[in-house]
């Protein structure tokens, strides 16, 4: 029943973006968003225009907000900012965030040496993973999650073929698709990952806000 809970309060706002309203309002990589409703904690997986967004990030940023990014991300934001590395761990207003590895293997997009991030973040008592942009790498196999949020677009990503190999590795309760629509890739990818699925691993497909 709480991951179906915590699911219901999961809004895609499109790419990488999301906003989680649990007990604290999390973003994770606002871009282009619509909202402005405040933050309470801000992640953000890497540099990218599209994943860090100073214009959004201050839309929703508070003098409480917590911002928790890598160092290249960090040069380009103001707040409080805590700048951190895969394998960290950590708690910002009560919630657990581990940091995780993201990067390509077969493409220069997103260096392993860059140290960007995914998160795996405690909502609700709920796990939730934020792949970030990356290939299925090896970490994949040891991450626990309750929801996963993959990329599925290919090009700068793993393809949907290759995010189904992720979610079956991380075995998660329920798998969400992510980067399509916005930049690269379409509607077809997310189809192309959840009949990858069936049967397999509950995928949710969630309508951008």
């Amino acid at each position: 029943m709480a991951v179906q809970e915590v699911l219901g309060k999961i809004t895609w706002l499109g790419h990488d973006g999301f906003r989680i309203d649990g007990k604290k309002t999390v973003y994770i990589d606002p871009y282009q968003i619509p909202s402005e409703e405040k933050a309470d904690l801000i992640l953000i997986t890497h540099e990218h225009f599209d994943h860090c967004s100073p214009e959004d990030i201050a839309r929703i940023q508070t003098d409480q907000t917590v911002i928790v990014t890598e160092k290249d991300s960090a040069k380009k934001l103001a707040g409080d900012i805590r700048i951190v590395a895969p394998g960290d761990v950590l708690t910002v207003a009560g919630i657990r965030i581990e940091v995780v590895p993201a990067y390509n293997v077969d493409k220069h997009f997103h260096p392993q040496s860059n140290g960007w991030l995914g998160f795996v973040v405690e909502i609700d008592g709920v796990r939730l993973y934020h792949a970030g942009d990356t290939d299925f790498i090896p970490v994949m196999k040891t991450v626990k999650a309750d929801i996963a949020l993959l990329p599925v677009s290919g090009t700068y990503v793993m393809t949907a073929e290759e995010a189904v190999q992720a979610a079956l590795a991380i075995n998660p309760a329920v798998a969400i698709p992510m980067h399509f629509g916005t930049i690269v890739g379409d509607g077809g990818d997310a189809e192309t990952f959840e009949k990858g699925l069936a049967g397999k691993v509950q995928v949710r497909v969630l309508a951008q806000s």
